[in-house]
Parts: C-alpha cells; sequence; structure tokens
C-alpha cells in the first residue's frame, strides 16, 4: 500500500503546480522505499519527466514542470526561507518490511535570496520555536526535530548575497 500512495503523490505533485511558474528549472524529485515486497523507486526531473519502478510495473511519463517554493515546503509549521525555492527532494523510506516506523531520511536542497549568515538565524529562530532543538554548527545547524528524529542544514553561498542550502532529516 504504501507504494501505491508513493507513486500517486508523484505523478499528483506536478498537476497541482502546473502553469504556477515560468521558472527555467524545476524541481527535482526522488524516492525509494523498500519493504517486504521488493523496492519502489520513483524520480521526477527537473524537466517534468517521471519514472516509476515497482514489482510488477515500471514505467515514465512527461507532465508540466514541478517548481517547489518556500511555502511548499513544511516542517512543523515553518517553511523554508522567504523567497526560496526548492531545486531537489530525496525521500528514502527504509522499513524493512516491518511496517513500523522507518529508518529513512528526507534530504531536500534549496536555493535562497540571502546569505548564509541570514538564513542560519532564521531558521535557528523559528525551528526552535517549532518545538525542533537546533544549534549554530559552522554555517549551518544540527539538532533533533520535534520528533527526535535528527536534523542538519548545511549552507553555502552562492554569489555575493545567496545561499545554497541542504537539510536532511533522519
Amino acid at each position: 500500500m504504501p507504494r501505491i500512495i508513493l507513486a500517486t503523490a508523484l505523478l499528483a505533485l506536478p498537476l497541482a503546480a502546473c502553469g504556477g511558474h515560468n521558472d527555467k528549472d524545476g524541481t527535482t524529485i526522488q524516492f525509494n522505499e523498500d519493504g517486504v515486497d521488493g523496492n519502489v523507486s520513483g524520480s521526477m526531473d527537473a524537466s517534468g519527466k517521471i519514472a516509476i519502478d515497482a514489482p510488477g510495473f515500471s514505467g515514465s511519463l512527461k507532465l508540466p514542470k514541478l517548481h517547489l517554493d518556500a511555502d511548499d515546503f513544511d516542517m512543523n509549521g515553518v517553511h523554508l526561507y522567504p523567497g526560496s525555492s526548492v531545486t531537489g527532494m530525496n525521500i528514502n523510506a527504509h522499513d524493512g518490511g516491518k511496517g513500523g516506523d522507518s529508518d529513512g531520511a528526507v534530504t531536500l536542497t534549496f536555493a535562497s535570496p540571502a546569505r548564509p549568515d541570514a538564513v542560519q538565524g532564521w531558521f535557528l529562530d523559528r525551528l526552535n520555536k517549532a518545538d525542533f532543538s537546533v544549534k549554530t554548527d559552522g554555517t549551518g545547524l544540527s539538532g533533533f526535530t520535534n520528533d527526535k528524529k535528527p536534523f542538519r542544514l548545511d549552507l553555502s553561498p552562492d554569489g555575493a548575497d545567496k545561499a545554497k542550502g541542504i537539510i536532511t532529516i533522519g
């Protein structure tokens, strides 16, 4: 059942984003889930091409580009820094077929219209107010989410007044 949900979600995302942005690049998304019945993987590249590989089904199709921005990503009520855009997402779910809590991880890459120190301070304040337990770690943050999953934010400069970021949860 999780495979059907993941596949359906991946297919539905581009439809929700049709016509919203005219940006050159879309968001890339990948997911991988392994369980007792086998491995399910899927991806959508920046052009909107979707590929799914699951036991008994494999296919691809082309849909309009998906573009996710700051308001489309939510961590316990905290969105990305204003004006940011999601450049990629990787969802890795591993339950080993046990049907329980996953040892998986989500990695999100994004671009922000502010320097790394401004983005770091913005996240530090908001995440701690949202019951995360994070502290500064170099130019990023590290700690735990509100449900005690490991959390990491890595930031680097991307030109004079911009930043690239990577959020890893799990």
